[in-house]
C-alpha cells in the first residue's frame, strides 16, 4: 500500500493545531515539512515550518519527513535535527560537488537520522545513482519546488520509472517518493511507474474530509 507523506505547507494559518489534528487522524503515514529559504527557491518557510513543528511536538507521534529546499543545507539541518525528524531530504543541485553530498550524508547520519536526496524535474536521474547505496530516499520532484499546489509535470512519471528501473536491477534498497501534484487523478502514475511513498498536500488539505481522501489515496480508488 502506498504511503501517504502529508504536506503541511497549505494548511490554514489561524488554526494549524487543528488542522494537524484531523491530519494525524485522517491515517497519514507521515508530516511533510517543506522548508523553503528564500534563495534555493522563490519562498521562505522557514519560521512558519518551526512555528508547526513545535504545534506537532505537542499533539502528534507520527514521523517527521523534512524536505530542505534551501542554499545553506549544514545550517538547516542544525536548525531542524532539535526536532527529531525521520528523515530528512536534502537537494542534490544545493551542492557544489560530490565531497559536499557525502559529507551531508554523513552528517545526518551521525545525527541518527535517514537520508534522502531530492532531484528537480529538469535534473537527469542518473546523476543520483552514485548515492543511492547511501542514502534511505529518492525524493523525485514532480514539480519545480518552492509552491504548493502545481499541477504534476507528466515527463516526471518517466523518471520515476527510470530510477525504479535501476533500483530492481542493481538491488538497492531505497524508497522512492514523489513530491508535487499528487492527487487522486494522477496517483496510479506515480505508483505504477515505482514510486512507494507520496507527498499530498492540497489534494487532502483542501478536501471535505481528510480520512476519506487519504483512504482513496491509499487505495488508488
Amino acid at each position: 500500500m502506498m504511503e501517504i507523506s502529508a504536506s503541511i505547507l497549505g494548511i490554514n494559518e489561524e488554526s494549524p493545531i487543528r488542522q494537524l489534528y484531523d491530519l494525524e487522524a485522517s491515517g497519514i503515514n507521515y508530516f511533510h515539512i517543506d522548508v523553503m529559504d528564500g534563495k534555493f527557491v522563490k519562498n521562505n518557510t522557514t519560521d512558519k515550518m518551526i512555528e508547526y513543528l513545535e504545534c506537532l511536538n505537542s499533539i502528534s507521534v507520527l514521523p517527521l519527513d523534512i524536505h530542505l529546499m534551501v542554499s545553506n543545507i549544514k545550517e538547516y539541518i542544525d536548525k531542524f535535527i532539535v526536532f527529531e525528524p525521520n528523515n530528512i531530504t536534502f537537494h542534490l543541485e544545493a551542492c557544489k560537488d560530490e565531497n559536499e553530498v557525502l559529507e551531508l550524508i554523513r552528517y545526518i547520519k551521525n545525527n541518527n537520522c535517514k537520508v534522502g536526496i531530492s532531484i528537480k524535474p529538469k535534473t537527469e536521474v542518473s546523476e543520483i545513482y552514485r548515492y543511492l547505496p547511501l542514502i534511505h530516499t529518492c525524493l523525485i520532484m514532480t514539480v519545480e519546488p518552492g509552491e504548493g499546489g502545481q499541477p504534476l509535470i507528466p515527463e516526471t512519471v518517466k523518471k520515476i520509472a527510470e530510477l525504479k528501473k535501476y533500483i530492481d536491477k542493481n538491488n538497492i534498497e531505497v524508497d522512492i517518493e514523489a513530491d508535487g501534484g499528487i492527487n487522486l487523478d494522477t496517483i496510479n502514475d506515480v505508483k505504477n511507474a515505482g514510486a512507494n511513498i507520496v507527498v499530498a498536500g492540497t489534494s487532502i488539505v483542501k478536501s471535505e474530509n481528510y480520512t476519506e481522501t487519504v483512504r482513496k489515496l491509499k487505495n488508488n480508488l
